[in-house]
């Protein structure tokens, strides 16, 4: 039995999940923090109110209905939303592209036409091979100067 509970501890899916889980309470301290002390501010400025909570609240005989409550969570949900789109995932995404974009850099596609630069380069390394000892030939695959 504890052999079997080790192993299930132990398997990368749970290592993993418990990794990601860290991070994600981690990331949504930022996030919630960014939002909390930076854009829930402006949007009380906006309201005239110190919380959207007290805001656009309608009273009908004992029921109150709080709409400003209603409306802070949607605009709170979007803020967030833009928040992470912004600051975490556009970055991101233009760092990965960047990295892919200097990866590519001086890699010859496969149906990129052949120029008189690369033959002239590999008729050069033939004839050395045919004239110098095998050792030698690998030594000059660069273009002609």
């Amino acid at each position: 039995m504890l052999k079997g509970f080790r192993e299930f501890i132990l398997r990368g899916n749970v290592i993993d999940l418990a990794v990601a889980v860290v991070i994600g309470a981690a990331f949504t301290a930022v996030v919630t923090s960014i939002v909390t002390n930076v854009f829930n501010p402006l949007i009380g400025l906006f309201f005239q109110a110190k919380s959207l909570d007290n805001a656009l609240v309608v009273t009908v005989g004992d029921s109150v209905f709080k709409f400003g409550a209603v409306l802070g969570a949607i605009i709170s949900f979007l803020v967030v939303a833009v928040v992470v789109y912004f600051v975490f995932v556009f970055p991101i995404n233009k760092a990965k592209e960047h990295a892919e974009r200097l990866r590519k850099k001086g890699v010859v596609e496969p149906d990129a036409p052949v120029t008189e630069l690369v033959l002239l380069s590999e008729i050069r390394d033939l004839l050395q091979a045919q004239q110098s000892p095998p050792a030698a030939a690998g030594r000059h695959s660069d273009p002609l100067p």
